[in-house]
Formats: structure tokens, sequence, C-alpha cells
């Protein structure tokens, strides 16, 4: 059966939401004008989440219910929806009950009608992580001049904007960034953020740290990696340039009777640190240009599957 969008629903001992869960997209997919399915996936739920999921979908047609063996993350949880989705709209719709069912066909419809690749949703309402979330925004517009104020959010997205990015572990949070510097067009819609009724959030504080980390690997993936020899032979020259500097003083102070032997290591340090920057350059544009045939057969790929 053909779909109109695949809502992509990711769940880690989920159990006290199941029912409502379930309850609200039933009610959602009898009223909706454009037809959708739901892929839930167990993401290595330790509690009665897989059984009663599987339950629930029972003589469901438009529900599919993935089991993850074990814990594997977002990320993981959504490349799995987006395999067993019977469409080429996906999305993203958490099972913790905080966002209202209501507000995916919002997201979805100018998706599916061709007006945005992307459609993230702003959060309205009480967030405790809103300090944090504050800052991955602030720095991603900062960084990427990503048109919307909420990257890390609800979202729907067509399967052409995620099709040559790489997400890797957690990557989910940067979709956005990815697709928008992909050339993806993106919106934003205002939505509703509810309290957690039920289960426990799966935040940490390590995760802060770690999206940081992340935040500067994108940067690395879509910025430096875009043109690596510029950035590493701009580094390789002004660290050969200023060895050329310090060598020229320690020279003039040996023939002043001034010799000081620790010039000579930076000299050494700083021509070998512009050696090894244009080493770096030459190899980053290797793997930039493997990246890029990779896009383009991935594309390629994409246009023969659709014409099949």
């Amino acid at each position: 059966m053909k779909f109109d969008y695949t809502v992509i629903i990711p769940a880690c001992n989920e159990e006290e939401n199941m029912n409502e869960l379930f309850a609200n997209l039933t009610a959602l997919e009898k009223k909706s004008e454009i037809k959708f399915e739901a892929v839930i996936v167990d993401d290595g739920s330790t509690d009665n989440t897989p059984a009663l999921a599987d339950e629930l979908a029972q003589g469901k047609e438009w529900i599919k219910v993935i089991h993850h063996p074990r814990r594997l993350g977002i990320t993981k949880a959504l490349e799995a929806g987006q395999e067993a989705a019977g469409s080429d709209v996906f999305v993203f719709f958490p099972a913790d009950l905080q966002f209202d069912v209501e507000d995916i066909p919002r997201m979805a419809e100018p998706v599916v009608k061709g007006i945005y690749d992307i459609v993230t949703g702003a959060k309205i309402g009480k967030y405790e992580k809103k300090f944090v979330s504050g800052i991955y925004n602030t720095l991603g517009k900062m960084l990427f001049k990503i048109p919307v104020k909420d990257m890390n959010s609800v979202k729907a997205y067509n399967r052409k904007s995620v099709l040559s990015i790489p997400l890797r572990k957690e990557w989910h949070r940067y979709i956005v960034i990815l697709a928008h510097e992909s050339g993806a067009k993106i919106g934003e819609i205002e939505v509703k953020l509810y309290p957690r009724k039920s289960g426990k959030s799966k935040f940490t504080p390590l995760r802060i740290p770690v999206g940081l980390l992340d935040l500067l690997g994108v940067f690395s993936e879509v910025r430096i990696m875009k043109k690596p020899m510029l950035v590493f032979g701009t580094m390789g020259i002004i660290s050969m340039a200023s060895g050329a500097v310090v060598a020229l003083t320690a020279l003039v102070l040996r023939i002043l009777s001034h010799g000081y032997r620790p010039l000579l290591y930076l000299v050494i340090l700083l021509v070998l640190g512009g050696f090894l920057s244009f080493m770096l350059g030459i190899v980053g544009e290797k793997l930039a240009g493997i990246s890029k045939r990779q896009e383009m057969i991935l594309k390629k790929l994409d246009r023969i599957s659709r014409k099949d």
C-alpha cells in the first residue's frame, strides 16, 4: 500500500505511553485527509514496550513495528523507519507524548506538496532543556545560518533531503543543518510542547559535551571537508611562513653572537607542522572527492529506483 507520508516513532521503555499514543494515532488516521502510516521502532526496550506495541498494532495495516535487540539510538531508529517506510516523506515524532499528533499533518502536508523539503517544529511551551536547546540553536544559526529557530524538535522531511547526508550516531539532531548545506528548502511551524506524563526522560548531562563535540564534527563535515586544501593549505602556509620568520630571527641573533637554541626547535616544529598541514589537505581532498562520487552514485540510484 502506498502512503503519502510515514510517521517514524522511536520508542525506548515507553510502556506507559503506548496505549495513549496508539489511541491518538488511530483517531488521527480516521479523520486524516491524506494517507499516512506509522512505524514504531522499539529501540531495545527492557520493559513491556515491545510486546504492547505488537499487540496494539494487530489488525492495523497502516502500523508497522520494528524491534532493535539493543538500544542503538534515535539516529538508527530513524534510519530503520525510513527503510521500512512505504512513502518518501517522513515525520520524526517521539513516543513520549510531549507533542500533539494534530501537529503531524501540519508539518507533513507542505513536504508532501513539495513546498518544502523539511519542516521543523518550533517548540512552544515549558521546556526543561530550554537552556541547552538554546545553546545548540544559537550555535546552529551562528555557524551555519540555518533559517529556523529550533533545529532539534519534531520534523517532517523527504527522502531526497537525507539521501546523501552522513547520518552518524546521534546526528539526527543535525538533520536540518546537513540538509540546509545540501540546498534543501526548509520551513518551520510552531508546535505545542507538553510536560512528560509518564516514563523517564533519556536526557543526561553527558549529552551536553557530546552534543557540542558532535556539532564540531558537523562543522568539519560541512565546512572544512568541502575545501580541505584551502583550510589545511592556509594553515600550512601560515606555519611555514612563521617558521621562516623565526629562522631569519635566529640567524640574525646568531650573527650577533646571541644564539638561542630553542628558536631552532621552534623553526623545526613550525616547518614540520606546515608540511603536515599540506599532507592533511591532500588527504582531505581525496576523501572529499570520494564523498562527492558517492553522493552522485546515490542520486543516480535514487533516480533509477523512482523510474522503476
